[in-house]
């Protein structure tokens, strides 16, 4: 069972350990200001902490010290890519470590706003931008899912197959590859989008999946957190089954059992315009049967008056499938040791929170 939690808000990185199950605080990172991605690499241990320092610009430091001394390292650049503005490095939105055998085990790979994929094989000293997925031409449709430019938020890998990887973009769709990211296709199939004219709601290169979720265990089992519904896929993205959800289908984060590929969990909210639970009450929805049904997870949790939002990030399940964590935009913290059952309160006074991340 995991013992530490990364919490990346908007005034610092917060690392609680696990003692006696309960989370204790026990380490303060870039305390004021916007951390919007953590990694702990489990490769050797090294903790990177991307910035977002506003006029400054995107920042990305590691620590090889269990976070006693941080070291600033290279961001992904777009320096030589042709555009008009040219493109440049708005965020850091996700970061993730390749699987151990990818590139000689020490590829680091992060997902930016303005839609970058990039890679780096030197512990984020330079990054290279993945060009095969950059210039596709379908790629001239994405545009910002809530930013004034596409967003790439979601990294997964194969775990059978490194060189599989899926990817999510807002607004561009949902893309794989099958050899590391040499070349790329776009697979939305059975995806649709809401916020498009009838004549485009099936375009691929428009979809707005919020979030990607893969089943280690079963990798060819994926669920996808879209703008307007839920999506599930079992052969590996190549196909997508909406599914139904109530109180509601609207949300920005999965989590999907590590071993189980009938069991994911969302965080629903009323819709895009109404950004908060139904009725004030905020729960957790689990499937445990692939998205037949749903239960609503609220032992422990707000039923009253509670308005928090959480993002594509804030929902995370550790390798147990058992010990689930949720952080909001109102600073609350909540932990389950029982796949969701029931919820005890980490802390309500922390930050905005932007990611949780078990490690």
């Amino acid at each position: 069972m995991s013992e530490r939690l990364l919490v990346a808000t908007r005034k610092g990185l917060f690392d609680f350990r696990c003692e006696d199950g309960q989370p204790q605080l026990a380490g303060r990172h870039f305390l004021g200001e916007p951390v919007t991605a953590a990694l702990l690499d489990p490769r050797d241990g090294a903790i990177y902490a991307a910035l977002d320092l506003g006029h400054f610009g995107a920042k990305l430091h590691r620590s090889d010290d269990d976070g006693a001394s941080w070291t600033e390292v290279g961001v992904p650049t777009y320096a030589g890519v042709a555009g008009d503005p040219p493109p440049a490095l708005s965020l850091i939105w996700i970061l993730e470590a390749g699987a151990p055998s990818a590139h000689g085990g020490g590829d680091l790979w992060a997902g930016t706003i303005p839609g970058g994929l990039f890679t780096s094989l030197d512990r984020g000293q330079s990054w290279s931008l993945n060009r095969p997925l950059w210039d596709d031409p379908l790629r001239a449709d994405w545009f910002g899912g809530g930013f004034d430019s596409p967003g790439l938020h979601s990294i997964s890998f194969d775990t059978r197959d490194p060189r599989k990887v899926a990817v999510g973009v807002s607004c561009g769709g949902a893309w794989l590859s099958d050899d590391g990211g040499q070349s790329w296709r776009v697979s939305t199939t059975g995806m649709w989008a809401d916020y498009l004219p009838p004549s485009e709601r099936e375009n691929p290169a428009t979809q707005d999946p919020h979030r990607i979720a893969r089943c280690a265990a079963s990798p060819d089992v994926l669920w996808v957190q879209h703008h307007n519904g839920v999506f599930r896929s079992t052969d590996g993205g190549e196909t997508w089954r909406e599914i139904a959800i109530e109180p509601s289908s609207f949300g920005f984060a999965v989590a999907a059992h590590p071993r189980d590929p009938e069991t994911a969990w969302f965080a629903p909210a009323v819709s895009d315009q109404q950004r908060y639970p139904t009725d004030g009450k905020f729960v957790i929805t689990r499937t445990r049967n692939g998205g037949t049904t749903f239960e609503r997870l609220d032992q422990g949790l707000p039923t009253a008056e509670s308005y928090d939002l959480v993002y594509r990030h804030g929902l995370d399940v550790d390798p147990t499938g058992d010990r689930l964590a949720v952080g909001t935009t109102t600073g609350n913290l909540w932990l389950s040791e029982d796949g969701g059952d029931s919820w005890s309160t980490i802390s309500s006074t922390l930050p905005p929170i932007y990611a949780v991340r078990w490690v």
